[in-house]
């Protein structure tokens, strides 16, 4: 048995084997060759040496030998224990001798598109024995030892796993460009995605609100709302749910589904929740309530004027105990103010906050008061753990310090985020995340990453 090592495998019609997954050498380039790459890729995303156990039933012939993550083949111990020479070498087929100089690291070796570069001869693995059937391997000895029967279990993984694939950048594109022969592993931003992601992706135990406020309108807080809670649809395995409990005609819903699609759907909103929430008693009912975009769903704001003032404190606390039955996560957009007697039902049942600001002067102070309003209100732990997301929406001039901007705010938060220019969020109408500029997209991710953070 060779714990740890990688099987390699060449058959007699040229075919060839790593790890049981069959590789197809480029033009030009023998199976020798190619599944010492494979094994050099396996050494560099591991750090560490890869061990094969090489078997080639064209010759009859088996050994043991290693891949450095340079490239370098190197022989080590057979299976039956006999140490390799010190010597580093690959065989070079073309002289039939082993030398120092016929080592040819893994950067040497040309890609299948390649015009100009030859490959060096290779006739065999490093280190390679004479079986005793020619084309047939021996069966391993019997391992000796104690047997495995009542020996406390050892958890096994029995499938490799995928490596990771780059998918942005010069890597990315290399990797589209050879059909995923050249791998050289994700970039230190696709794997600060990732984690972006794995944070967002992770399971809750519970139900959770974020409310999203401001004291001033036109600074993105609806679009941050749809935003986010697009990225958590995308990457969470559970449905999130967001309210709109704007007293001034909120348009959440139309952001979400772009003002065409809004008005052939159903006209439900908060209100017609309200007004059947005793009859609403299962997600099922509550569903024909709510609109979809996506994944994401959605309780749209009242549009009549005369009536999207009237909802109280009372009636959005029995809107969110109905969706906080089936919905891990909720968003809530309040609206501007935090005096409206809506968000007297809203706070105390808020788990964070996020408060959205812009770069005008005047947006920034306006963050910088609700957040000293909350602490001084009751909801000075909901004030610390805010998460505060400034919105280049207007692009102010050069004569705004946006960093001092960003440095004073910072201090009144847990987080500060901030989310770039982008037409897709300026221009008032549908968000989609498609169109939305990579850095908008990312700047939404973090939001969505630091709220789920706020939940554990």
């Amino acid at each position: 048995m060779d714990l740890g090592a990688t099987r390699v495998e060449v058959f007699a019609d040229g075919k060839i084997t790593v790890g049981g997954e069959p590789i197809a050498p480029p033009s030009g380039m023998d199976p020798y060759s190619a599944a010492i790459a494979v094994l050099a890729e396996y050494a560099r995303s591991s750090g560490a040496p890869a061990l094969a156990h090489a078997v080639d039933h064209s010759k009859g012939q088996e050994g043991h030998f290693q891949v450095l993550p340079d490239g370098t083949a190197e022989p080590v111990a057979d299976a039956s224990g006999t140490p390799a020479p010190e010597a580093v070498s690959v065989p070079d087929a073309s002289s039939g001798t082993v030398s120092e100089a016929s080592r040819v690291p893994i950067e040497s070796v040309p890609g299948p598109d390649s015009p100009t570069s030859h490959l060096p001869a290779r006739g065999e693995f490093p280190q390679m024995v004479q079986v005793s059937s020619p084309g047939v391997p021996t069966a391993a000895p019997p391992v000796s030892g104690p047997s495995p029967y009542g020996a406390p279990y050892v958890e096994t993984q029995f499938v490799r796993p995928d490596r990771p694939r780059p998918t942005t950048g010069v890597r990315g594109a290399l990797y589209s460009a050879t059909g995923g022969y050249v791998n050289l592993g994700p970039s230190a931003r696709d794997q600060d995605d990732a984690e972006l992601e794995r944070r967002i992706a992770r399971p809750l135990s519970g139900s959770f609100n974020t409310a999203v406020l401001s004291l001033k309108g036109g600074i993105g807080k609806t679009s941050t709302t749809v935003g986010v809670g697009m990225i958590l649809a995308e990457y969470r395995g559970d449905h999130p749910c967001a309210i709109d409990a704007n007293p001034d005609s909120g348009d959440l819903a139309e952001r979400a589904l772009g003002e065409m699609l809004y008005q052939k759907v159903k006209p439900r909103t908060v209100t017609d929740i309200v007004r059947d929430i005793d009859a609403i008693n299962s997600l099922t009912a509550l569903t024909d309530y709510m609109h979809h975009a996506n994944r994401l769903h959605l309780v749209a704001g009242e549009q009549d004027p005369a009536l999207s003032d009237a909802l109280t404190a009372a009636e959005y606390s029995k809107i969110h105990h109905l969706v906080s039955q089936y919905y891990a996560v909720t968003l809530t957009d309040c609206g501007t103010g935090v005096s409206h007697p809506a968000m007297a039902g809203v706070l105390p049942r808020a788990t964070n906050l996020v408060i959205a600001s812009g770069y005008a002067v005047s947006g920034a102070k306006r963050a910088r008061n609700t957040l000293q309003w909350l602490a001084g209100h009751g909801y000075e732990n909901l004030a610390r753990n805010a998460i505060v997301v400034v919105t280049d929406k207007d692009q102010v001039s050069n004569r705004v310090d946006k960093r001092a901007i960003e440095e004073h705010l910072a201090g009144y938060c847990r987080k500060l985020i901030t989310v770039p220019h982008d037409r897709g969020v300026a221009d008032g109408d549908r968000i989609s995340l498609e169109k939305l500029s990579g850095n908008t997209r990312r700047a939404y991710k973090e939001i969505a990453a630091a709220i789920v953070d706020g939940y554990l």
